[in-house]
């Protein structure tokens, strides 16, 4: 039996308690396919899992944790796939209802793997597939983003942050970043940002000509936020790390301002044209996908330290090489 390293966890376990487990690697089955992981992503989605995610009962337990990765197919079953070719996975269930990323290889349902055609290293690639996609759906699928739009980025100093203003940037929006944290402004400046606010829960008057909001920090500020986009504005909820996930009360009428659009952005439903789209994308405008840092799949454990101390502005990226 061919063995692999992975991290398994079955209670919640701080990123100091991680330690690797030796385990089989997962046999081929009916419409799914065995990935060789090249490089992979670290998500505060997670790091929730990880401290109390894991004790509800539709996650699967153990679990290998990981919500994507790239790699090249090691067994393609039954699927239109080939062994050798390059491709990234993400959601769908990974890292919760089946076992991800934090491993030497995954076996993953083949709708949730899209093959892409690219000459980035791995560690860039591994950079793109759930943060490019959640700020690819959140700006040009729910807000719609123009040239012309003024884009207010609110919890801009995390990895999905500075990806979306990095897309921005190449559409030619205006921005307009912010962070809670004084030391962290000139590094929004230094990431595309036109106008860089320091957050203290309130913003609202401090504001001037937002048409579009990606709301990264979530329950905790959307009402301010609403209140901080020009009549006819849109505001798309897609972060939560305010770490308050939904409203003791909620009254469209009266928290809604007239005229202000509220949407919101979930990762779970990637198509095969969303990652061709961006990946596109990042061509046409020559972007070179963001990272914070990277990390040997060896030295995970202080990734993941880092990972929940915010000792890493941007994009952790695992490589397995």
């Amino acid at each position: 039996m061919k063995t692999m390293r992975a991290i398994v966890i079955d209670k919640p376990t701080t990123a100091e308690n991680i330690t690797f487990s030796e385990v089989a690697v997962p046999a081929g089955k009916h419409g799914w396919v065995l990935v060789k992981i090249k490089a992979f992503g670290l998500n505060h989605s997670e790091q929730i899992l990880r401290e109390h995610e894991i004790l509800r009962d539709y996650i699967k337990k153990p679990v290998i944790p990981g919500i994507e990765c790239v790699g090249v197919i090691e067994d393609a079953s039954d699927t239109d796939l080939s062994v050798g070719q390059k491709v990234v996975a993400l959601m769908g269930g990974m890292g919760r209802s089946f076992d991800g990323s934090y491993a030497e290889y995954a076996l993953l349902p083949r709708h949730h793997v899209f093959p892409v055609d690219t000459e980035m290293s791995w560690v860039e690639m591994g950079a793109v597939p759930e943060t490019y996609y959640t700020a690819w759906g959140s700006l040009m699928q729910r807000l719609q983003l123009k040239c012309d739009d003024t884009l207010l980025i609110r919890g801009a100093s995390c990895a999905l942050g500075y990806a979306a203003m990095q897309l921005a940037k190449a559409l030619g929006c205006k921005i307009i970043a912010t962070t809670h944290r004084d030391k962290h402004l000139h590094l929004l400046q230094e990431g595309g940002a036109d106008e860089s606010v320091l957050d203290d829960g309130e913003i609202a008057d401090k504001i001037c000509g937002a048409t579009k909001a990606l709301e990264l920090i979530g329950c905790k500020t959307l009402f301010d936020t609403m209140r901080s986009v020009e009549p006819g504005g849109i505001i798309c909820h897609t972060g939560v790390l305010g770490n308050v996930f939904a409203f003791q009360s909620f009254s469209p009428l009266n928290h809604i301002p007239n005229g202000v659009y509220l949407t919101g952005f979930h990762s779970n439903d990637p198509t095969d044209d969303d990652l061709r789209d961006i990946f596109s994308f990042i061509d046409k405008y020559n972007l070179k996908p963001l990272t914070g840092a990277v990390y040997r799949f060896d030295d995970i454990r202080q990734a993941l330290i880092d990972l929940d101390g915010h000792k890493v502005q941007g994009k952790i990226v695992i490589c397995m090489e």
